[in-house]
């Protein structure tokens, strides 16, 4: 069976997330190649650039803390307080560089194991016609088109698309148009992978 995911699967397994262990079996069962994990290859660049904006936003907050921090440390009665502070501005430039590693590691096990759908024109294309007939985000619209494409051209007998984005695609237009190839619209992994393994 062909198993759509989306930008959040990734997520999920970098900041270890809710609904993380249900995303971490999927890959699993595709590495003993029991399914096949087709992903847009936006879904891949879109963390890297969430990674790289949260990590500077954390610098950022971790300048701002360490300032105030400095201040309030030449006040005797805070002195002693001080301490529990300091480790959270720790823990957000300790995290940054934990989530960098996980992602890293998530990315190599989905190119190894994964079908990447490359961007081209012609997904370009549906993704400004998705735009407007379903009202999807550009980002959301580039990750469906895709999809779609897929779809269109590898004709499986069996597919899913997994996502976490309900309020984007639960909408009857889109999930009818993934029924059309065979391809059931999930908004959950742990439900997912509850369908997954009914299948198999």
């Amino acid at each position: 069976m062909n198993i759509y995911v989306e930008t959040n699967f990734v997520l999920e397994l970098t900041f270890e997330q809710e609904q993380c262990s249900s995303c971490e079996q999927i890959l699993q069962l595709c590495e003993a190649g029991q399914e096949t994990l087709i992903i847009p290859a936006y879904s891949l660049a879109e963390p890297h650039e969430k990674l790289t904006r949260q990590s500077r936003n954390r610098r950022e907050l971790q300048q701002l803390l360490d300032a105030e921090l400095r201040q309030l440390s030449r006040t005797a009665s805070y002195a002693s307080r001080i301490k529990s502070i300091q480790d959270i501005a720790s823990l957000m430039v300790q995290s940054n560089e934990e989530e960098r590693i996980r992602f890293d590691r998530c990315r190599t096990r989905i190119l190894k194991v994964g079908d990447i759908i490359a961007f081209s024109a012609d997904i370009l294309s549906e993704a400004i016609l998705c735009e407007t007939q379903f009202g999807l985000t550009p980002q959301d619209a580039l990750i469906y088109a895709s999809v779609i494409s897929h779809l269109r051209h590898s004709q499986p007998q069996k597919a899913c698309f997994l996502n976490r984005n309900s309020k984007d695609f639960d909408s009857p237009d889109i999930v009818n148009g993934l029924n059309q190839f065979n391809c059931r619209m999930i908004s959950s992994f742990e439900n997912g992978y509850k369908f997954i393994q009914s299948q198999l």
